[in-house]
């Protein structure tokens, strides 16, 4: 079950409560009455590797791999012809 924060408005208090997916937000605090709203959080993504280029994505219109594939063949076709 995901795990949500909430913050209390007269407070200032931050809490985390498990709830599904298809419960209502909490409107109060569950043990004091007091009026909450949930607190939107990043999400918790983190890119490993050597980085992210604008060559790493294909454009919508190109076929991407197939491109690059064809064209080392081409260099490596006429250098086996020479």
């Amino acid at each position: 079950m995901p795990t949500y924060v909430y913050k209390g408005l007269e407070s200032g208090e931050y809490f985390e409560v498990e709830q599904s997916i298809h419960d209502d937000p909490l409107t109060h605090h569950p043990e004091t009455g007091e009026p909450v709203k949930r607190v939107i959080q990043p999400v918790g993504v983190i890119f490993k590797g050597s980085g992210w280029y604008v060559k790493d994505s294909r454009s919508s219109g190109s076929q991407g791999g197939k491109k690059s594939k064809g064209g080392s063949e081409k260099a490596t076709n006429s250098a086996a012809a020479d």
